[in-house]
């Protein structure tokens, strides 16, 4: 069979270790590295060593994630492969090592690469999806919120649309800090609120005690919490995609999506928005 790379790296990588094998045409080595950084680097230094052109890895987890991030570094072209892609070649033996089979698999060119976006994409990934995995956990921390008030018959809920809302979330810190007269915290309705005080008084009275209280106080500290980290990530993630705002502006035009939604769409199309005529297009059937 035709050897397409002369100087080709395969790679089994684990948790805790890796199995390397550099296959050249003067030779063939296998060396197993701890995945600690130091080691990893010893790792890339023995491939340039050996003047290795490219080197292939299984996409095992998110343990090759900083292998890939000192290849790139060094400027050494990668592929990492899904797993299920190698298993389907045929002529894979069952005594044949794993990091030998994907050098070999390399040196023919019989792997197909997944695609990797360059590392400020994956960063940005990253941290676009932690920032939604915590606006999510702040939404569970307001249904809690409605949890505590309906165990203390308190029906809030039932009066304003939104129990987060800036009267009624008022009318929270004051009953986390002791208030129980239904009067006084119906003092706390702003604008159009205040026409419905009497009905705020009748849903505020209820029979909420210290533990209850101590329920709410921590709730509402916690969704301050999550809060700050959410502006934090969003002047983050604004940051990093100042240099494609115009993308995003145009995407947060179609009716529907906001800014957010604007952001994770351009990252899972980022491909399409480079070119220009299709992002023309997809603003034309948004306004549409």
């Amino acid at each position: 069979m035709e050897v397409v790379i002369e100087r080709a790296c395969g790679m089994d990588v684990h948790k805790d270790n890796i199995t390397a094998c550099i296959m050249t045409p003067e030779r063939k080595e296998i060396q197993t590295f701890s995945t600690k950084t130091v080691f990893l680097i010893q790792l890339v230094d023995w491939i340039k060593k050996n003047n290795c052109t490219h080197v292939a890895m299984e996409s095992t987890s998110v343990y090759w994630k900083p292998i890939v991030n000192l290849l790139e570094a060094e400027e050494i072209e990668f592929l990492v492969v899904n797993a299920q892609h190698m298993k389907a070649v045929l002529g894979r033996k069952t005594d044949v090592k794993d990091a030998e089979w994907i050098a070999k698999l390399l040196r023919h060119g019989l792997l197909k690469a997944s695609y990797i976006p360059d590392r400020n994409q994956r960063e940005l990934r990253e941290l676009v999806r932690y920032r939604r995995s915590i606006i999510e956990e702040r939404a569970r921390q307001h249904n809690r919120i409605q949890k505590v008030l309906e165990g203390a018959n308190i029906k809030l809920g039932s009066v304003v649309s939104d129990v987060m809302g800036v009267s009624a979330r008022d009318m929270l810190n004051a009953i986390a800090e002791g208030e129980e007269d239904p009067e006084k915290l119906a003092n706390f309705a702003r604008r159009t609120m205040k026409k419905k005080k009497d009905e705020l008084e009748l849903a505020l009275k209820g029979y909420i005690n210290s533990h209850q209280r101590l329920m709410l106080k921590t709730i509402l500290k916690h969704i301050d919490f999550l809060t700050e980290q959410i502006e934090m990530l969003d002047q983050e993630v604004e940051e990093r995609v100042s240099s494609y705002q115009e993308d995003v502006e145009r995407l947060d035009s179609i009716p529907g999506i906001a800014t957010r939604m604007a952001e994770q769409f351009h990252l899972k199309l980022g491909l399409i928005l480079r070119n220009s005529f299709q992002v023309q297009l997809i603003c034309v059937l948004g306004q549409d």
